[in-house]
């Protein structure tokens, strides 16, 4: 059976920052009739729920995963050892359940896709990745931002 990871607050887990979910019915149909892996990154590192808003400061997931850029809350804290923890216990449990696609939650400094908050905690976007976005990718694994998020 083909099967994806999906970000767990798509799912209805209250595992976002805010300690909220962000379930999507536009999900359910694009999930329907495959096996589904939800995982939530950022609890998986360690942080709790509800927890203080993080960023992606100097680059994107990628320039995390390659020491250049961090990971920072909203107080200053950094907090990129348990985004890298998260992305990589993500790469895990999409290995261990044949996760060939991840459908995740957009612009978060974790899961997004092709655009990020801009570190600047405006509600600004800039063009990257997230951490277990990025690192998904670069272990063969086709993430797309989830429809309907």
């Amino acid at each position: 059976m083909d099967s994806v990871l999906v970000s767990a607050c798509l799912r209805g887990v209250p595992c976002r920052y805010d300690g909220r979910d962000k379930a999507s019915s536009e999900l359910d149909g694009a999930v329907a009739g495959r096996a589904v892996v939800s995982f939530c990154p950022e609890a998986a590192g360690g942080l709790p729920t509800p927890r203080r808003p993080a960023e992606l400061v100097g680059g994107d997931g990628h320039d995390v995963l390659d020491g250049t850029a961090r990971v920072i809350d909203d107080t200053g804290r950094d907090v990129t050892a348990q985004f890298v923890d998260g992305a990589w216990r993500a790469l895990a449990a999409a290995r261990h359940g044949g996760c060939t696609e991840a459908l995740l939650m957009p612009r978060s400094p974790s899961c997004g896709r092709g655009a990020v908050y801009s570190g600047a905690f405006d509600g600004g976007l800039v063009v990257g990745d997230g951490v277990t976005a990025a690192l998904l990718e670069r272990h063969g694994i086709t993430v797309r931002p989830a429809p309907g998020a």
